[in-house]
């Protein structure tokens, strides 16, 4: 299997793990304490064991080649020159931090895991939070994985609109015919090639008082067809399903609504940066205010923020910096 799929199967055991976790610790720079991670890894290479064994017996020369793979990549660590942790130097001085390539927040935990269920299980989700709590981003990076169709609605969009960005995910042509056809040509290709999951983001501007076409649509898909389905979109979607679709809305298997970044998950996000505490408790204010707080403007701040001390060479985040990059934006 690989790290995500590894990773995926400590989460379900109830420990945090994540695909970062595991590839930070394989390249040396896990920055907490290893003892629960690679515990939890020796038992599981126990477990594995006997498979293993099997798999070298049947595919003696993936094997090989797997064996090889990992030699090179352990031989490049050994000869990087890369200073292990407990030999860095407790006198060096602070270094700009790093923004994590992908931040598992409770929120994009649950998403992501979400997501999964209602793959594996051919359910169907609906996800709502306010704009900018990152529904988005959380539902792109899990379409990054096979069988998962990912559409984006907006309120100009038609039924054919819909059915041919549908078909277009799939690899289908396209067709001319009426939609009742097209539909059932979708859901026989989800009943042949199962496994799928189809996300369908920004699905509350699909439905209103005037209309409900348009979700009825995914629910015929949903009705006919093997596939999971999550719908997301801002806080109205859940009303407007009640309110006009109760048909649809009592399909759904699971729903979450977005909580929004912890005090204690935007101090994770900044460890490792060398910051004043008045300037933390600015970006702290700046996700999580009640008027427009959220986790897209406290990253957008981040990124001003990390341009003007490249641009200013320094390695401290204070509450001036901060008054700078808000300078440049709206907020």
């Amino acid at each position: 299997m690989n790290k995500a799929e590894l990773a995926w199967q400590f989460e379900k055991e109830g420990m945090k793990c994540s695909r970062s976790m595991l590839s930070q610790y394989l390249n040396g720079k896990y920055p907490s304490d290893p003892a629960k991670l690679e515990a939890r890894l020796e038992q599981w290479l126990e477990e594995t064991e006997e498979k293993a064994a099997e798999f070298c017996r049947e595919h003696s020369q993936q094997a090989e080649k797997y064996r090889i793979q990992i030699e090179k990549q352990f031989a490049a660590l050994a000869t990087s020159g890369e200073a292990a942790p407990e030999q860095v130097s407790v006198t060096e001085p602070p270094r700009i931090g790093q923004k994590p390539e992908v931040f598992e927040s409770n929120d994009y935990i649950n998403v992501v895991g979400i997501c999964n269920l209602c793959q594996q299980q051919r359910g169907s989700a609906i996800v709502v939070g306010r704009s900018g709590y990152g529904k988005t981003y959380s539902l792109k990076q899990y379409a990054r994985l096979p069988k998962v169709v990912y559409i984006e609605c907006n309120e100009s969009m038609s039924c054919r609109d819909l059915i041919r960005r549908i078909e277009k995910q799939l690899g289908l042509p396209k067709r001319y015919g009426t939609n009742d056809e097209r539909l059932e040509e979708i859901s026989e290709f989800f009943n042949i090639n199962q496994g799928y999951l189809m996300i369908v983001d920004e699905a509350d501007k699909l439905i209103n008082k005037y209309t409900i076409k348009k979700i009825e649509l995914l629910r015929t898909i949903m009705d006919s067809a093997a596939v999971g389905m999550v719908l997301s979109g801002e806080l109205s979607l859940e009303a407007h399903m009640a309110a006009y679709d109760e048909r649809f809305a009592n399909r759904m298997d699971f729903a979450y609504r977005l909580q929004g970044l912890t005090k204690a998950e935007i101090e994770r996000y900044l460890d490792g940066w060398a910051i004043e505490d008045e300037a933390a408790a600015v970006l702290i204010g700046r996700a999580r205010n009640s008027k427009n707080g959220c986790f897209r403007l406290f990253d957008r701040t981040m990124n001003n923020v990390i341009r003007i001390m490249r641009e200013k060479n320094q390695t401290v985040i204070t509450e001036k910096i901060i008054g700078e990059a808000s300078a440049m934006m709206m907020l």
